[in-house]
């Protein structure tokens, strides 16, 4: 049977399928996509559902994903994780540039922190690396929030397995979140540093943004009387015990889809079937 939870950092136990909260902001990541009403319902009901880690981050909108979740959800569960993201300044739809400069960097997170209502992030990623600033400046700017109490665990968003070595040479980091689904597996050999390490992998993209959830996949489908989504995650959720997905929704009705895939038990003919 397939774990249902993991450790983030050896202590911050979470459900492995989680909630990502980029659906809720238009295309683009930019402005909103639904009436706050509507938002706030769906992230309360994914809670109610026992999801334990949701996933956001500043450039959603940009603020307005952080917005939602402290709506709904603060005062947060005990056993809820929020993580949250910066580095990455967004100027309009799809538009958006790196920032990792160390006064930048705590200005964001300082701000996450209002907007969040919290007084620490539990995990705290760094979107993307600056190539314009040194790593560790980068990292030692968040080691000094996670110093300060207001990170408590430090993440990477997209990054190389020589990255992530270097990173790790820095200071310690809990979680990557690479692109990774079940048709684009070019991060595997980063989810298998992850795996050895013992960090926690959040792929971003987890149906593929969209193509998987409306994909083909008759056999194995059928056979569990499931969606294409739900066996996509499921492979997701078979393929490591490290592998947290995060999908997002608008939809409550996707959600429901979504959050019911952890159920799927993938037989061995399954997982050779996909894997092809």
């Amino acid at each position: 049977m397939v774990s249902q939870s993991f450790d983030i950092a050896g202590e911050l136990r979470v459900r492995r399928l989680g909630y990502g909260t980029g659906m809720l902001t238009g295309l683009g990541y930019w402005g909103p996509r639904l009436e706050p009403e509507e938002a706030v319902t769906v992230l309360r009901r994914a809670v109610e559902r026992g999801v334990t880690l949701i996933d956001t981050a500043d450039n959603y909108g940009p603020d307005i994903a952080e917005e939602l979740v402290a709506q709904a959800l603060h005062p947060y569960p005990d056993d809820l994780v929020v993580a949250t993201k910066g580095g990455v300044v967004r100027t309009g739809p799809n538009l958006w540039h790196t920032d990792g400069r160390p006064e930048r960097l705590r200005v964001m997170c300082e701000a996450s922190l209002r907007r969040l209502k919290t007084e620490t992030i539990h995990l705290y990623q760094l979107h993307r690396i600056d190539p314009d600033v040194p790593l560790a400046d980068q990292l030692g700017t968040l080691a000094e929030l996670r110093a300060e109490g207001k990170i408590r665990h430090i993440g990477l968003d997209t990054v190389t397995a020589q990255e992530l070595e270097r990173a790790l040479e820095i200071t310690p980091i809990a979680s990557v979140q690479n692109r990774f689904n079940l048709l684009d597996r070019e991060s595997t050999p980063v989810l298998e540093m992850c795996q050895e390490r013992g960090l926690a992998f959040l792929p971003w993209f987890p149906l593929g943004n969209g193509a998987l959830a409306r994909s083909d996949l008759p056999e194995v489908a059928r056979r569990h009387g499931a969606t294409p989504a739900q066996v996509a995650l499921a492979w997701l959720l078979h393929r490591s015990p490290v592998i947290l997905p995060t999908p997002g929704t608008g939809s409550l009705a996707h959600l429901e889809e979504n959050l019911n895939a952890a159920a799927i038990e993938l037989t061995p003919d399954d997982l050779v079937a996909l894997d092809r």
